[in-house]
């Protein structure tokens, strides 16, 4: 029986860059890193990064998102602001569009991993 989410996790290859980008662009809390494994915590979900030797593949993309595999979509109250602060510490942004729904911002981390800001406008 499927008991909840143990984690999501994206591939890295410079793990202290990683656990920078996560912890002061994305807020998210680092719990324990290994060499092997690196835990955060996301407002209670857990976040992994798997560290790698070799680069991350890039997969297919655009300013919606991966073409492939998952997209994290993190919930952001303040867009723009946000934005301002993924640029500074290194993320690509990929887009932006504020549509009926909600206000979106596609973006890489520094790895090319495809994560999502959303400022939703109704519960969806």
């Amino acid at each position: 029986m499927i008991g909840g989410i143990q984690d999501v996790y994206y591939s890295v290859t410079d793990t202290k860059r990683a656990i920078a980008f996560y912890t002061e662009a994305l807020g998210m809390r680092l719990v324990t890193a290994n060499e092997f494994w690196i835990v955060l915590d996301c407002h209670g979900v857990t976040v992994g990064l798997h560290p790698e030797a070799k680069p991350i593949p890039r997969i297919p993309r655009d300013s919606h998102g991966a073409h492939a595999g998952a997209t994290l979509t993190l919930k952001s109250d303040n867009v723009p602001e946000d934005r301002k602060k993924l640029e500074r510490l290194g993320a690509k942004i990929l887009g932006e569009d504020d549509q009926p729904w909600g206000h979106m911002l596609v973006f890489e981390d520094p790895d090319g991993n495809v994560l999502k800001l959303m400022n939703p406008k109704h519960d969806h």
